[in-house]
């Protein structure tokens, strides 16, 4: 039995550590999930999603991020809430979503908004994510002010919502106009506390920038990351992770310094079976990547 001055003992070394340490009292971070973005598996969700979700959990992966989300279809013949639990019956969550955004982006009338924000809170996601610009809103320097104040007025109502505003690169958003490019703008005119960045890891890289820099010099505007790799002798193709070119231990190691939460494996082709090539990347991942991040 512990005596009332051993307990005000122990307390008072333990609040010595908090102060000294306080760090050394905190829980320990949850373990990185590997997500998947399920464009990945275009071929084959929309005619099975169930099974496509068991295979997904066997492949290795915690979560997914959606794409292609429809008011009249919703998740593939699913709704949120359906999709949610078919998501739990696997052992499987979904943090972010892709959400086609382009009309409120040429516009602003939050009405094109709100289902993508009550669909993403019905199937547990914290994240919207705007996932690509059509060519005709992103002509001029002045369409790229016009779009980082969209991206703004995007992320009040996501934060109103109890949710988060991402953007998704391609490669677009670094080729200049006038000087500019879209992506410093995009960095330089959203406010951090409304809108995040979702960084293509191999986007970047096609582009001919240095993701390292680009975390170094936005430290913590990089919570998502697409961990995609590129083939060594064909560039415009992905390929499994570890087996291309983009140096991922480099970039894993500026984790902390981007403020990364969510990462997800995207492959737009394949060489092999589809279920085989992400099954290799998880596990890539899992035993030369997540090792980084500690």
């Amino acid at each position: 039995m512990t005596h009332r001055r051993d307990f005000l003992k122990q307390a008072g070394a333990l609040a010595a550590v908090a102060c000294a340490q306080p760090g050394l009292l905190l829980a320990a971070p949850a373990p990185m999930k590997i997500g998947l973005q399920l464009y990945s598996l275009r071929e084959t969700i929309g005619a099975d999603v169930k099974g496509t979700l068991a295979k997904i959990a066997k492949a290795g992966y915690q979560e997914v991020e959606t794409y292609g989300y429809s008011p009249s279809t919703h998740f593939w013949g699913l709704t949120p809430v359906q999709f949610k639990a078919a998501l739990a019956a696997n052992g499987l969550s979904t943090s972010s979503g892709h959400y086609e955004l382009g009309d409120f982006m040429r516009d602003g009338k939050a009405a094109s908004l709100q289902p993508c924000i009550d669909a993403a809170k019905a199937c547990g996601q914290r994240y919207v994510i705007v996932p690509h610009l059509d060519e005709s809103v992103r002509k001029s320097v002045a369409d790229f002010k016009t779009l980082a104040a969209r991206l703004n007025q995007a992320g009040k109502l996501c934060q109103q919502a109890g949710l988060r505003l991402g953007y998704h690169n391609h490669d677009f958003e670094f080729k200049p106009i006038g000087g500019v490019s879209l992506f410093d703008v995009m960095l330089k005119e959203t406010d951090p506390k409304l809108v995040d960045f979702e960084l293509d890891l191999y986007w970047v890289v096609r582009a001919g920038q240095d993701p390292v820099k680009l975390m170094q010099a936005h430290p913590r505007r990089f919570p998502l990351w697409h961990v995609k790799d590129m083939d060594k002798a064909k560039p415009e193709l992905n390929t499994e992770i570890g087996s291309g070119s983009i140096d991922f231990r480099k970039i894993f190691a500026q984790a902390r310094t981007a403020g990364l939460q969510h990462l997800f494996v995207e492959q737009e082709n394949f060489g092999m079976d589809a279920y085989q090539s992400i099954a290799q990347s998880a596990a890539y991942i899992k035993k030369s990547l997540l090792p980084v991040l500690k």
